[in-house]
């Protein structure tokens, strides 16, 4: 199947939202041997995209770039020597190229994957090579799979990333906040039969992370020493075995109080850079008696490890209520940094 041309949007410059464009005949480069083309039916957006639209932290890219790295569709055609996918096959993205099947993945690998060096998601069609794709979730929408490329794989590994420390019955997790990665994780935490307890600012968010099954929820602006709180929220004050911190340098201090000993924090974001004070250093890990993790998203062996334990579960991602569609990208951009979402923003492309 030939298709030359697609509608898409091209991040041209790293002024924000004015640096979105809109074409309608982005140019697709001829299927390699090793590619699939892709008609892509939905796409999701991380803060990643949000920081290299900016400008912020000096992240590379080579434009015009198609944004996005997260995205589902169906396989229309393979190159000559791909042999793990078929014309008709529903796939989700993976962000990097050409990366180890279960290695870990690097800042270096980020920096050269979808919607920075290579085209990303926000279009009809693409060209990926085999190794950024996996098989997408039976049980799922597009739009449901289309969340799990950053966050639905970064909450797997922080939860299970390490073998034979899985969570599961009787473990206590703590989520931060209710953006993509954090829900993701209450959801897998829940399905394995742990205790969840989360954080937001929001009384009414609150509300919602309780719907969803969170047994205890704190409010941090109310709350300040949450830390504290939430270990004291864990049978016999031990603490939680998991916290899996989004909040990085504004953060880390409380999730030091919150974890218990040999407890383990997934340090997973870094949304509080830039409001940081008296941030711990290394050494604390001895005083708290913990094990911090640093890691970014996963492999493509965790990937579809994750993807049947979601099947095998039920488990349905959670996709904010304002589903924007493909003549909506700004406004999409703008309402995640608003922080107006729930979980995850998506933009249908139909």
């Amino acid at each position: 199947m030939s298709i030359i041309t697609t509608p898409a949007w091209l991040l041209t410059g790293q002024s924000g939202t004015d640096s979105l464009e809109f074409t309608e005949a982005h140019e697709l480069p001829p299927l390699g041997e090793n590619d699939v083309l892709v008609r892509i039916h939905a796409a999701s957006l991380n803060y990643r995209e949000l920081l290299i639209a900016k400008g912020k932290f000096n992240l590379p890219f080579t434009p015009p770039v198609t944004p996005g790295s997260d995205g589902a569709g169906i396989i229309l055609a393979t190159g000559s020597s791909v042999t793990s996918f078929k014309k008709g096959d529903r796939i989700v993205t993976h962000l990097t190229v050409n990366t180890p099947e279960n290695g870990a993945t690097t800042f270096a690998d980020i920096n050269t994957g979808l919607g920075q060096k290579v085209d990303g998601t926000i279009r009809k069609y693409g060209v990926f090579d085999v190794s950024s794709v996996v098989g997408m979730p039976e049980s799922l929408s597009f739009a449901e799979a289309a969340t799990l490329t950053c966050s639905g794989l970064t909450a797997w590994n922080a939860l299970f990333g390490i073998r034979g420390r899985g969570v599961g019955a009787g473990d206590v997790v703590l989520v931060q906040g209710t953006g993509g990665v954090s829900v993701a994780a209450l959801q897998f935490a829940l399905a394995s039969g742990a205790t969840v307890i989360a954080t937001t600012s929001s009384d009414v968010k609150a509300e919602r992370l309780k719907v969803l099954g969170a047994q205890h929820v704190i409010n941090y602006r109310t709350t300040p020493n949450w830390g504290e709180v939430a270990k004291s929220l864990t049978p016999d004050n031990r603490g939680a075995d998991v916290v899996v911190d989004v909040g990085g340098p504004s953060t880390v201090a409380q999730s030091l109080k919150a974890v218990r000993t040999d407890g383990l924090i997934a340090l997973a974001g870094l949304l509080g850079v830039g409001t940081e004070a008296n941030v711990p250093s290394i050494m604390d890990g001895l005083t708290y008696l913990c094990t911090t993790r640093g890691f970014l998203l996963g492999s493509r062996v965790q990937f579809r490890e994750m993807n049947r334990f979601i099947d095998h579960k039920g488990i349905k991602p959670v996709v904010d209520e304002k589903v924007f569609s493909f003549q909506e990208v700004r406004e999409a951009f703008e309402y995640v940094d608003a922080q107006k979402h729930f979980s995850k923003v998506v933009i249908e492309i139909e």
